[in-house]
């Protein structure tokens, strides 16, 4: 199979494309033959920082394609359907074997790009949302970097849960998209002061509820939260340290959540979660953005594209 590999972590151009063996179908799993890859935060993440586990390992998390062999001890998938899966790697490839349970079957009407980019971005989303920040109708939520695959999921999700929704966005043209999907305010981080923006926004009186996927923007995020106000903070992706003063959420009696899906898409809630965001996106009733996609073969200039702050939803690689 071809594939993605890096043996070093570094920029985009420590990714090789390559000729590897064919991955063997795990009993307890399904080899997928690959149609669509997303680009996730993680995965710009582990390439810059993480050494692989083993030489030539195949980076990423999430693909979608065509079943084309079932473990034997498999019961619910079959040959010939389409599915889309998560893992912690191997998605950056032309086959991909996985555990079934990390596969969903992908419905009707729905893109395999779409199918790719939704399991990560919404399945996070709602977790974040609803699982850990408990979000109430009327509530208003604040989001990190709301252009990003995270972003545009819970931007949808929380606007048609009957929240008003902020998020930090760079430049119009992305405003006005996001706000067509149910974004109340953008604030444009390139020109204005977000918290100061966000408290003037909300009366000064903070949010209710704010999901940071960036890290390095967690103080600016706890300064927007209102007392009693809840934090969820996931993932690293501006890859900076996650020191954070919390003196001041302790004297607000703020309440902050840590969320990492790696362990959280195989349990059944989760799972279930993302089955029917499936379906919904099916029909139109949720939208998966792509802002662009490129071949395997130059997964070193997609990674280097995704990691441009310009991008408005996934990017997608085609073997």
């Amino acid at each position: 199979m071809k594939a993605a590999v890096y043996d070093a972590p570094g920029a985009p151009d420590v990714l090789r494309y390559i000729d590897l063996a064919d991955p063997l179908c795990p009993p307890d799993g399904v080899l997928i033959k690959v149609e669509a890859i997303s680009i996730e935060g993680g995965d710009l993440i582990n390439r810059a920082s993480s050494p692989p586990p083993d030489p030539d390992k195949v980076v990423g998390y999430a693909a979608a394609g065509e079943v084309i062999a079932v473990g034997a001890d498999v019961r619910d998938r079959f040959i010939g359907q389409k599915v889309t899966s998560f893992d912690m790697h191997g998605s950056h490839a032309s086959l991909r074997a996985v555990k079934a349970t990390r596969t969903w079957i992908v419905p009707d009407g729905l893109s395999m790009d779409a199918a790719a980019a939704l399991p990560i971005s919404f399945g996070t989303a709602h977790h974040c949302l609803f699982s850990r920040g408990q979000l109430t109708r009327g509530e208003t939520v604040f989001v990190q970097g709301g252009a990003g695959g995270l972003g545009v999921a819970l931007i949808q999700l929380a606007s048609r849960h009957g929240a008003k929704v902020i998020a930090s966005v760079s430049g119009a043209e992305r405003a006005e998209r996001l706000k067509d999907l149910g974004l109340t305010h953008a604030v444009d981080h390139r020109r204005l002061k977000v918290d100061d923006t966000v408290m003037r926004l909300t009366e000064n009186t903070g949010v209710d509820l704010a999901i940071d996927p960036v890290g390095s923007t967690l103080q600016s995020t706890l300064s927007v939260l209102r007392p009693q106000g809840r934090l969820v903070f996931v993932g690293n992706a501006g890859g900076s340290s996650l020191d954070v003063d919390l003196w001041p959420a302790l004297q607000a009696n703020q309440t902050l959540f840590g969320v990492f899906m790696g362990t959280e898409l195989e349990k059944p809630e989760v799972h279930a979660s993302v089955a029917n965001m499936l379906e919904r996106a099916a029909t139109g009733e949720i939208e998966v953005l792509v802002d662009r996609t490129f071949s395997l073969a130059a997964a070193a200039a997609a990674h280097a594209y995704a990691e441009d702050n310009a991008v408005l939803g996934r990017v997608i690689l085609r073997p």
